[in-house]
């Protein structure tokens, strides 16, 4: 008697912290790349909410391993009860906690913005530093998001790689690397200089939305003559 059929597989594509790689593309090619997501969207923004650098500081800060939409469903509130650093330092981590419950690491998240308030207050003035050195050393703050303050707030050329964009540096070819940071420095190397500023807007967006982590939709991928993955998802499920 034959067997039952069997569905095939699904195709693996990669996780998070392992996503699949694909070989590095030709400097002309990732420049293709990029250029064809800045022509679909040609004025990218950041989805936090958020009212200056102090707020927009705060909002990254809790971002960390929890979607812009759940983040920007507790700050409006917060912001609104401690829209400065000395009022949120006043408000302590015990304040801040009934605000940000909803988020992944809220304990952790409260005391690390009362902490690096208190040090906006004390060291600086109240204001938040355009300073890499100066923000990586507050409480709470790594390279990631001080890319990503430096970079809306300030104006300046960074690249902040976050789970989405560390995937698709891979799983495209257009910045293969094993850790965040290579993948940071591939991309500033490989991006025309007056694209990267959005160049992070951009590829988070398209990582957010289109290339996906479980199935990547590339059947709607702007850039996808330039891709250089090999199992591209060419059609919806059915």
């Amino acid at each position: 008697m034959p067997s039952a059929k069997t569905r095939p597989p699904r195709p693996d594509h990669g996780s998070a912290r392992t996503p699949r790689r694909a070989r590095l593309m030709p400097p002309a090619q990732a420049e293709a790349f990029i250029r064809a997501l800045a022509t679909a969207n040609p004025a990218p923004q950041t989805e936090l909410i958020y009212h200056d650098p102090f707020t927009l500081l705060v909002a990254v800060v809790l971002s960390a391993q929890t979607t812009d939409a759940a983040v920007n469903r507790c700050t409006p509130a917060l912001f609104a009860a401690a829209p400065t650093p000395a009022a949120m330092a006043a408000l302590g981590a015990e304040g801040i906690g009934p605000y940000i419950r909803s988020i992944g690491l809220w304990q952790a998240k409260a005391r690390n913005v009362a902490a690096l308030s208190r040090e906006l207050v004390e060291k600086h003035g109240g204001a938040v530093p355009a300073d890499r050195e100066a923000l990586e050393a507050l409480p709470g703050v790594g390279r990631k998001t001080a890319n990503v303050v430096l970079n809306v707030a300030f104006g300046q050329s960074t690249m902040a790689v976050d789970t989405h964009i560390f995937r698709l540096g891979n799983r495209c070819g257009l910045a293969p690397g094993k850790t965040p940071r290579e993948v940071e420095e591939r991309l500033v190397k490989r991006c025309p200089p007056e694209l990267l500023r959005d160049a992070h807007h951009w590829l988070i967006l398209h990582g957010r939305y289109v290339c996906k982590a479980r199935a990547p939709e590339c059947w709607r991928c702007v850039a996808r003559a330039f891709c250089n993955y090999r199992d591209k998802v060419l059609a919806p499920p059915a």
